[in-house]
């Protein structure tokens, strides 16, 4: 249970009055002098202590709408209101700016999807927490009621000292310090790891059951919605397209852009070797040209998808006894860094990794943030030196990486074109012979050639990470790196660049190293799997063996945490430890549910050893750190 008891009794006026309600809703922007519509028609209402989930692709109006609902329309793209949009009952398009600031004061919480951009860098966690709460030791309690450990000490820190899960929880105890009647949660799980996911929505679960308020759950991922949402609202194209109960519409969707929505949305079951449906595209994101027109038709499929045919695919795999492409040895990896109180210390991100990806397989790397996975791939890409041990594999002008944010990656002032010609220098190709390379790099990863003159800021952002694909595999590499591509992609484009990789891959015999916090991506993509935890790998195996039969408490804690998964596995607790002072022994022993006496001090289980059958030799066996072997 939480400590959520009220700070003090709250007047929440008539309990049969909805505490929100949106009436024939609509918002129009305006954007380069043009005006679009961008919410259309919304009716809604949000029930005294209900969840409703809101669900649809990016530029569907999910965001638009809650601004709205909280009176905070960017004025900049000076906002067009009709309908009703009512909090408490105070319209919060037409009431006074006096009363729509009592209503956020007093009614209103909201916890946004990143909170290092909602939360103030310069002043220290506790303090903004005090602010909303009234008293230090208010703040304390709260801090401690959403589950962040050490309140006391954890006051003083700053925003960047915490982890992206425990600010998510300070954003949502300073989301209820007041005591709201609704919480407003916009995408607050997209960037987290799957265990802190759990975490925080299970936070956000525990309000609703303590403090009796309501929440409005925004989310592209019809899986969040499920896991709290009593009730669910599908959007697309600025329209609530189907609206019911959250079982029924998971169950049985009546409106083909929700069944599209399941149907692109990847779970432990998908079946690989196919296809991932992709009949969705930037489904919510209007185009200004296409006027008001750029909708689903009722009872049709929308009109900007394009219901791909589902085929047989040949799943690629390494061969069993192939080279290794790809060698890593005692690999560690240390930074100089200070600690919260400005202190030297010594941040260690690899602890000694020893790997070896075979010619042409898929290795997936998978674990919390923090545990090195990025650090690996940075070490094997040649950007980051600062390591001991041995890494050797191709030159690096064989090894290519895509990027988490391909609009931070990619230079903001070239053009595709640009961008593409750049990795052609050096080669001894004529002016039509490159254009050409250019040419069928984008007709490989999709792309018409009407995107050549576009900048990365004028592309969406599957059509940025379609063109840090075509720009890696323009020169073919023989490893690509590819670091969490699809984390912010709602499911339908991480599809589209899923497909898109694994045909990548069958078309220039590709080594992948893919990194990934989301179990489901690490299935589809990989043949085998390599969880990493504090710097260590804690167990390897073929991808399917990992997943069905996960050997170490840690990776049966991260497939408890996928959302649909097999719940009688333990769900993960806590944080990981910092790497500025990981734990003895196995680092994971303070949060395991099955910790033995020698797991702080045996050497043993830091090891990985083979639990598989004797008789099985091949590089892929199935290999765990653990002192009980899988033996739970």
């Amino acid at each position: 249970m939480l400590d959520l008891e009220p700070a003090r009794p709250v007047d929440r006026g008539p309990t049969d009055r909805p505490v929100a309600r949106l009436h024939d809703l609509r918002v129009s922007l305006s954007r380069n002098s043009r005006r679009t519509e961008v919410v259309r028609g919304v009716d809604l209402e949000i029930g005294r202590g209900e969840i409703v989930g809101v669900v649809g692709q990016s530029g569907s109006g999910k965001s638009v709408m809650s601004l709205a609902l909280m009176g905070l329309l960017p004025a900049s793209a000076l906002p067009q209101v009709s309908g009703a949009v009512e909090v408490d009952g105070v319209d919060m398009a037409t009431a006074p700016e006096a009363a729509r600031r009592r209503v956020r004061r007093l009614d209103l919480g909201v916890v946004f999807q990143d909170p290092m951009t909602s939360l103030n860098p310069t002043m220290r966690i506790g303090r903004q927490v005090a602010e909303a709460a009234g008293s230090p030791a208010e703040a304390i309690r709260l801090l401690r009621a959403v589950g962040i450990p050490q309140p006391e000490q954890r006051y003083g820190a700053y925003p960047h000292e915490l982890s992206g899960g425990l600010r998510q929880r300070v954003m949502i105890a300073i989301a209820i310090a007041g005591d709201p009647a609704l919480i407003i949660a916009d995408e607050p799980t997209t960037a987290l790891d799957v265990t802190v996911q759990a975490q925080v929505l299970r936070v956000l679960a525990g309000l609703r059951d303590e403090l009796g308020c309501s929440i409005l759950m925004i989310t592209h991922d019809l899986g969040v919605a499920a896991q709290i949402a009593d009730r669910i609202a599908v959007m697309y194209a600025g329209e609530v397209v189907e609206e019911g109960p959250a079982l029924g519409v998971l169950e049985a969707p009546q409106h083909p852009y929700t069944r599209g929505l399941l149907r692109a949305r990847l779970s432990l079951e998908t079946e690989r070797g196919r296809p991932l449906h992709t009949g969705l595209t930037d489904a919510g994101a209007l185009d200004p040209d296409a006027g008001t027109d750029a909708r689903a038709p009722s009872g049709t499929e929308p009109a900007t998808a394009v219901e791909e045919a589902v085929v047989e695919r040949t799943t690629v795999s390494a061969p069993a006894r192939s080279e290794a492409i790809l060698r890593l040895t005692e690999v560690r990896c240390e930074f100089a860094v200070r600690d919260a109180r400005g202190r030297r210390a010594t941040l260690a991100a690899l602890r000694g990794v020893t790997l070896d990806v075979q010619e042409g397989e898929s290795l997936a790397l998978v674990g919390e943030s923090g545990s090195g996975k990025s650090t690996l791939l940075r070490a094997v890409a040649g950007l980051e030196t600062r390591y001991t041990g041995t890494i050797d594999g191709p030159p690096r002008s064989d090894v290519q990486m895509v990027f988490q944010d391909a609009g931070a990656s990619l230079t903001p002032w070239l053009s595709t074109e640009a961008l593409l010609l750049e990795r052609l220098r050096g080669r001894d190709l004529s002016r039509v012979e490159r254009r050409e390379r250019v040419r069928e790099a984008l007709d490989r990863v999709g792309l018409p050639e009407t995107t050549l003159a576009a900048k990365p800021s004028e592309l969406s952002g599957g059509q940025r990470q379609r063109v840090a694909l075509a720009r890696a595999t323009i020169v073919p590499p023989r490893i690509l790196l590819c670091d969490e591509p699809t984390s912010a992609l709602d499911v339908s484009l991480a599809a589209n660049v899923l497909n898109l990789i694994h045909d990548l891959r069958r078309q220039m015999g590709m080594t992948v190293l893919f990194v990934t916090h989301d179990l489901a991506v690490a299935r589809i993509v990989s043949d085998r799997l390599a969880v990493m935890y504090l710097g260590r790998l804690v167990e390897t195996g073929p991808v399917e063996k990992v997943i069905a039969e996960p050997a170490h408490p840690y990776t049966r804690a991260l497939v408890a945490a996928v959302p649909g998964a097999r719940r009688e596995l333990p769900v993960i607790v806590g944080e990981p430890a910092s790497p500025m002072a990981p734990p003895t022994g196995c680092a994971f022993h303070p949060r395991c549910p099955v910790m033995q006496d020698e797991c702080p001090s045996t050497l043993e289980g830091i090891q990985l050893v083979e639990i598989g059958p004797r008789a099985d030799v091949e590089a892929r066996q199935h290999r765990v750190a653990c002192v009980l072997r899988g033996e739970f």
